[in-house]
């Protein structure tokens, strides 16, 4: 049976109930660890000498912290099987902001603030945002898939910052990041861009009327027994006026700083809602049909879905099932969900490169190595 944590507590098994053995995951906990990141510990440095953009573009305009090191949770059927590290440490989660902004999208998609998602933006957001040519036909669903082509600057920072940015191309295969080129039509083009991924952010932020750490915090967190120990900044000249209210707009990463700072222990709450497709023991807190939606692939890109990334035909991590989906953070931080095996696994500050094996490292815990 699903076990659902109560706020404070966990409830651990023995690796040998639920079909793994310790020593297999205390090899890849052991992996994990001898493979850290190779980021600074000081966020701010890395963010500014990290060649995300040169100067003036890679400004930090958002609180930063430093980073902790490795930490992570393994739940099978919602007991914890396996913790390391500091898992109450609340730590910048960059990119896994985006997966919760989706979420925040299927809530105001059931309350029916946002009934269409293919729809174009500019039908309820009216902001000056989407009247050019190019960003008239932007959807909802662009902005979620990655794919809007949207143009313009949000809080200083211009869209062409990330364009040419595919994290699973090869450096340069499709030109420079950065490098300005020809704009295709929405829906068309599927590139990795936060400043599109804020003014989606910006956008529910109108369509909410209030600050959407709020009502993350209202739906999502405290339903789910979250802590009180995370925040999810803004950028100091993200504040709006929406309805005569100062409002803070917040990114969906850590980019230039700013966005959700978190504990492992509520990543791992997070993951085990989304388990449960939005279920958390009797209560359906986001529709079912929402995660259906998040985790459909783009047709332009097979391993990502609605801001959550896919494992179709095991291209992302070879090492895992195809059904298995992932809310990732440049770090790495990853939140690794597989309904089959009802496991949740994750991990902060992981060397990228080292991801896949200790995802096979997790599979031959539990006897399923590929």
């Amino acid at each position: 049976m699903m076990y659902f944590p109560e706020a404070g507590h966990w409830e651990t098994v023995v690796p040998g109930k639920v079909g793994a053995t310790e020593s297999g995951l205390e090899k890849a906990v052991a992996y994990h660890v001898s493979h850290e990141s190779p980021w600074h510990r000081d966020l701010e440095k890395q963010l500014l000498e990290g060649n995300f953009e040169p100067p003036p573009l890679n400004e930090v305009i958002g609180p930063v912290a430093p980073r902790g090191g490795p930490a992570g949770m393994i739940l099978k059927g919602g007991r914890q099987v396996a913790s390391w590290g500091d898992v109450d440490r609340a730590d910048f989660t960059f990119s896994v902001a985006k997966s919760c902004l989706a979420m925040i999208a299927g809530l105001l998609h059931q309350d029916g603030l946002l009934p269409d998602i293919d729809k174009p933006v500019r039908e309820l957001i009216d902001d000056g945002g989407f009247d050019s040519d190019q960003n008239a036909l932007v959807t909802w669903r662009h902005l979620m898939e990655q794919t809007s082509e949207w143009e313009g600057e949000l809080f200083g920072k211009p869209d062409f910052v990330d364009r040419n940015r595919d994290l699973n191309a090869k450096p340069g295969e499709f030109g420079d990041k950065g490098a300005l080129r020809p704009l295709e039509a929405p829906g068309t083009f599927w590139e990795y861009n936060d400043v599109r991924v804020n003014r989606l952010s910006l956008s529910l932020l109108r369509l909410a009327k209030r600050n959407l750490p709020e009502l993350f915090k209202e739906r999502i967190l405290d339903p789910i027994g979250g802590s009180s120990l995370w925040r999810w900044h803004g950028y100091r000249n993200s504040t709006v006026i929406v309805d005569d209210t100062p409002l803070t707009s917040v990114p969906g990463g850590t980019h230039w700083g700013g966005g959700l700072q978190i504990p492992t222990t509520d990543l791992a709450r997070l993951g085990l809602l989304a388990l449960n497709k939005g279920a958390w023991g009797g209560a359906q807190l986001i529709g079912e049909d929402w995660y259906d939606a998040q985790e459909t692939p783009c047709s332009l890109n097979q391993t990502y879905g609605l801001l959550w990334w896919l494992n179709t035909d095991r291209k992302l991590y070879p090492a895992a099932p195809e059904s298995s989906v992932f809310m990732l953070g440049a770090g790495s931080n990853i939140v690794w969900i597989d309904r089959p095996m009802e496991l949740v696994v994750v991990a902060r500050w992981i060397d990228k490169q080292r991801v896949n094996g200790f995802v096979a490292e997790i599979m031959k815990a539990f006897g399923k190595e590929k």
